[in-house]
């Protein structure tokens, strides 16, 4: 990153339009994902797919957080997250928690009740798509952030990436269950998700806390 040259005003000015941009498709994308995959999870009986749609949601809230800071960039300098980002990243880390209570009590449920999903197809269509999405999102804020030498796009793209990953286990539980029918997949799955979603509620509350624009490139 300390390779890349500083932007002119000009210069600055158009990334943090672009990053802006991102922002606003971020939040309208994870809208869309959310409503689609929370609609066929609840058809389908499919935990996974369920969570996820959920998940999409939540994301949505951290993402008005993030539109609200970029805004903030586009007319001065941004050191640290204010109040209204600071008390976006805390709902949206309840909103996590509560997410994974509901994800092992519906896991458990499933059990009990061997409930099987009727078809994870469409699970498995909205993951492909979202891996793309999702890939795409990050490469661009990454490009934007490195170009400007910001360390709260960068670390917004690393979030973004997270996202990333949980595409790739709905994609892998969706396969999975399609083709050897076994309804523990999709449960795992399920589990899976709740695990990313816990790992972002508690990262989402360590950073209101702090004022922090970290996100671990691991998670």
């Amino acid at each position: 990153m300390n390779n890349q040259p500083f932007a002119s005003d000009r210069d600055t000015a158009k990334l943090l339009q672009i990053a802006f941009i991102l922002s606003i498709i971020t939040i309208v994308y994870n809208t869309a994902e959310g409503i689609v995959s929370t609609i066929f999870g609840y058809q389908d009986e499919t935990i996974a797919l369920f969570g996820f749609g959920v998940d999409s949601f939540v994301e949505v809230l951290s993402g008005i957080g993030i539109l609200h800071m970029v805004w903030r960039m586009k007319r001065s300098p941004v050191n640290e997250r204010d109040r209204f980002e600071r008390q976006a990243l805390y709902v949206t880390g309840i909103s996590f928690f509560i997410l994974v209570a509901g994800l092992v009590v519906g896991s458990a449920l499933d059990v009990i009740y061997q409930v099987r999903p009727s078809t994870t197809v469409p699970g498995a269509i909205i993951s492909a798509v979202s891996i793309m999405t999702m890939w795409a999102l990050y490469s661009y804020k990454m490009k934007v952030g490195r170009k400007l030498q910001s360390e709260p796009i960068i670390a917004d793209a690393y979030c973004t990436k997270t996202c990333f990953y949980l595409s790739l286990i709905l994609l892998a539980s969706s396969v999975m269950y399609e083709l050897l029918r076994i309804n523990y997949i999709d449960i795992m799955g399920g589990l899976g998700i709740a695990w990313f979603a816990y790992r972002e509620g508690r990262e989402a509350i360590e950073k209101a806390r702090a004022g922090s624009f970290s996100c671990d490139e691991d998670d």
